[in-house]
């Protein structure tokens, strides 16, 4: 007999236990979405240059080098958003001994807020050494700023639509009980923009004029999957 009021006595502690920890509140799961369109004013351009042999002269790759960091500093870009990405066979004393004619290269790492500018740079240096130029990504300044803005609109818009579909049944809605993020944004993808010699030589030769290159805007998409409670 004892062991039996020992059992139901830990029967009803379980069950008690049990109820206690079911959520028995009422609840609306909705979702909320907030969208935006920007236009890309960052973007971060690789330029690749080659020495190489005019007739007997050799165009050393100090020469394209030297070019490139006085257009750069010309165009005001700051030396924080001009870099040495990659360097192929510089100073190599070994690789030059035994390939004499061997054409050193070095790759460039730019920033810019403006396209115009990139031209105006590369309007400046010799034509015939630029290997290469490439579009790596683009980014947005203000982009912390607007991501937190459409969350709260997209967390305001889950709000909005619950209260309503409640007020539809004449229902109030309560607090927050969950809220989940999503980030749907998407960014176009860089693309090359290979070197056109006669661009940058006519360029050289006249006025720069504006780009005529258009990009994609980054389209940021949020997506807030919020959880209420439903009160009396």
């Amino acid at each position: 007999m004892k062991k039996l009021f020992i059992l139901a006595a830990l029967l009803a502690t379980t069950i008690g236990a049990f109820a206690q920890n079911v959520d028995l509140r009422r609840k609306i799961e909705v979702t909320g979405i907030a969208e935006q369109e920007v236009t890309p004013d960052i973007i971060n351009v690789t330029i690749s240059l080659q020495e190489y042999m005019d007739g007997k002269k050799h165009i050393a790759i100090n020469d394209l080098e030297d070019q490139l960091e006085k257009a750069v500093k010309d165009a005001g870009i700051p030396s924080s958003d001009f870099t040495v990405n990659n360097v192929s066979a510089w100073n190599n004393t070994y690789q030059k001994k035994k390939a004499p004619d061997f054409l050193a290269s070095k790759q460039y790492g730019l920033r810019v807020r403006d396209l115009n500018k990139f031209n105006q740079i590369m309007s400046k240096i010799d034509p015939k050494g630029i290997q290469a130029t490439n579009i790596e990504s683009y980014d947005y300044s203000k982009m912390a700023d607007l991501k937190r803005d459409l969350k709260i609109k997209a967390l305001l818009a889950a709000r909005d639509k619950a209260t309503y579909l409640l007020a539809a049944l004449g229902e109030k809605l309560g607090g927050a009980i969950n809220i989940a993020e999503s980030d749907n944004s998407s960014f176009p993808q860089p693309r090359m923009y290979a070197a056109n010699v006669m661009t940058f030589k006519a360029s050289a030769d006249s006025n720069v004029g504006d780009s005529d290159i258009s990009f994609k805007n980054i389209k940021l998409s949020f997506q807030i999957q919020a959880v209420f409670e439903i009160v009396k």
